[in-house]
Formats: C-alpha cells, structure tokens, sequence
C-alpha cells in the first residue's frame, strides 16, 4: 500500500471522528466545565463577591484554617499561597485579596473524597491581606495571613 494513500485514510479516519463528535455536541466546553461563577469574579466589592460565590452571610473566624503565604512578596504579580484545613464536609475554598481591582482571586469547589488543600500562586496589587473562606458543612469559615507586597502586581 502506498504511503501517500495511508496518510489521507488516517487524515479521513480522524475526521470522521471529529465531525462525529461535534455533531453529538461533545466538543463545547459548556458539557465538560462546570458552571463559572461569572459575577463573583467580576465584582469590585468583597461583600457582594462573597454573596455572589456563596450565598449571604458573614464568615466566622476559624483556628482550624490556615493559609501560608509568604511575609514578604518580592512580586505581586506571582504570589504562592496554599490553604488547608482540618474541617469536615469542607464543600468550597475561595480566596480573595481585598485590595485588588477584582478581590475574588480563586475558588474551589471540593468533593467530599478530596483532601481540603489547595495551592497556587495569585495576583496582589499592593500588600495586604489574604482571606480564605471556606464552605463547611453548609456554613462559612475564613482565615487571613498578611503579606507585604515589594512590587506591585495588578499593574502597578
């Protein structure tokens, strides 16, 4: 068999594929992602922030929180942070940086069959405080940890 002839059979094969495949509607992101919390990342306010992601109601400060970040950021454009906590039935982790144009920075939907941690790095625009609110059991619990910021990240 000639090679020229395989490469346009594969080239056929993986098309047919494709346009199977888009026509069962299985290559929009909206079947495979989750529902994006569009309001809550784009409010300036923290308060209305929260009420967007999870609902009304104040957190209440927790021991069995912790958030670890570093004092002292070189950069506030790539700021490390990982919170972890000892609660049960931990359901969200979302954290926010009050000082910033937009203080929702991330959230975390979490199964019950997941260890409640999560890390990653954000954005802060000047020193300030890092809040991490975390959905227990149907209520909220948060936890902060300062960090100075060297070198503006949010465009400054």
């Amino acid at each position: 068999m000639d090679t020229s002839r395989r490469i346009i059979l594969k080239a056929t094969m993986a098309a047919g594929t494709l346009a199977v495949a888009a026509g069962a509607n299985l290559l929009t992101p909206g079947t495979v992602l989750a529902a994006w919390p569009a309001q809550a990342f784009k409010t300036k306010n923290i308060d209305v922030a929260m009420d967007n992601l999870t609902g009304k109601g104040r957190p209440t400060e927790s021991a069995d929180i912790k958030v670890d970040a570093p004092d002292i950021a070189e950069n506030g454009a790539v700021v490390s942070v990982k919170v972890t906590t000892t609660l049960p039935k931990v359901e969200s982790i979302s954290i926010y940086v009050p000082v910033n144009a937009f203080p929702l920075s991330a959230s975390y939907i979490l199964s019950s069959q997941m260890e409640a941690s999560i890390s990653g790095r954000i954005k802060m625009a000047k020193t300030a405080d890092i809040v991490a609110v975390v959905k227990s059991n149907g209520k909220l619990y948060t936890a902060k940890k300062g960090v100075k910021v060297t070198l503006g990240g949010c465009g400054g």
